[in-house]
This record gives C-alpha cells, structure tokens and sequence, in this order.
C-alpha cells in the first residue's frame, strides 16, 4: 500500500466514518477496485489531506461542485460528512444560496432537499437509542 493510499484510507475514514468506509470496503468488487483505489489516492490521499485549506471548506466547496454540476447522489454522504469536517448547517444554507445564484435554482433546490432529508435522518439517529448523543 503507497503512503497516498495509507493516508487517504486514513482521511477517508476520518471525514466519512469508519461505518461508511467498511461498507465501502466491503461492497468492493474486481470491477471497482482499481476505482476505488484510485479515489481513495486521488481524492481522499491528495485532495482532502491536503492541509493548505480547513476540512470545513473543503466541504462546502464538495457540496457546491456536486449540487452545481448535478451529482446529486453524493449529496447525502457528503452531507453527513459534516458531522466530522466541521461544516454547520447554516455552512451548508450558505453554500447552496451560492449553488442557485451562480449554477441555477432548480439544482440548488434538489441539493437543500437531500440535505434537509439527510440531517432529519442524522438528527433521528442521534435521537435514537444507542445514537451518539445518548447517554450510555
């Protein structure tokens, strides 16, 4: 394993969780593996170590890219990635007010639905019992 390999499976997992990432893991396959290997290198190994801006704006400008050009299905995940890069919800408001204002309000729109669903789904769990926020 390359040392960009070791540090994006170790970013990887500290921005998206260990749950997240062993699923990922786990669902790899011999058609995906090499794409796989390649994000987890490529994003999570040299984007996302990289130091130069916060983990919380990194976020912001992943939520903006991905609502502007359409990749809805990423929304979610990176949503709840929130949690971990320190991205607030007013963070996220922010970011797709500029979504509908420089790539347009039907994409904006889509984006703040995934989003208000996903941290319903977040809160839900915290509430739950055994979620992080309970008390053990």
């Amino acid at each position: 394993m390359s040392n960009r390999s070791e540090t994006g499976m170790s970013v990887r997992r500290k921005i998206l969780g260990d749950a997240h990432v062993d699923a990922a893991e786990a669902a790899k396959t011999e058609l995906d593996g090499p794409f796989q290997d390649l994000i987890t290198e490529a994003a999570w190994g040299t984007v996302w170590a990289s130091d130069a801006i916060s983990p919380r704006e990194r976020s912001m400008i992943t939520l903006a890219l991905l609502a502007a050009t359409g990749n809805f299905d990423e929304i979610p995940m990176h949503i709840r990635a929130t949690a971990n890069t320190g991205a607030s919800i007013v963070d996220v408001q922010e970011t797709f007010q500029h979504v509908a204002i420089y790539a347009g309000v039907p994409r904006a729109n889509h984006a703040l639905k995934l989003a208000k669903a996903t941290f319903a789904e977040m809160d839900a769990t915290k509430a739950a019992p055994g979620g992080k926020d309970q008390k053990k």
